[in-house]
């Protein structure tokens, strides 16, 4: 019934930026806390920021400053503004339901590659 469908990734060289989007379907999108997830290869997924249904803002320490998210309530929709890349950045990146993630009952989608190299 949810439906996350993530895009905007790619590959880009360290320092620069990309946009990454996730619109959604299937839930009460205005009331819902929503968040950006990645995993590495070889790495367990680990939590990037949330957006709350009030437009309260959290990041991991290591995107502190380089990243922001944001929402589009009429689009239904979150972003992921990430300036200032790293190698270590490098990812799918994945958007899911704060509940879901706390939970850890739902499904994730397909998610978009971020690849930061040189």
């Amino acid at each position: 019934q949810v439906q996350l469908v993530e895009s905007g990734g790619g590959l880009v060289q360290p320092g620069g930026s990309l946009r990454l989007s996730c619109a959604a379907s299937g839930i009460f999108f205005k009331f819902t806390s929503l968040g950006w997830y990645r995993q590495a290869p070889g790495k367990q997924r680990e939590f990037v920021a949330t957006i709350t249904a009030t437009y309260n803002t959290n990041y991991t320490d290591s995107v502190k400053g380089r990243f922001t998210i944001s929402r589009d309530n009429a689009k239904n929709t979150i972003y992921l503004q990430m300036n200032s890349l790293k190698p270590e950045d490098s990812a799918v990146y994945y958007c899911n339901t704060v509940a879901a993630w706390r939970s850890g009952v739902g499904s994730w989608g397909q998610g978009t590659q971020v690849t930061v190299s040189s």
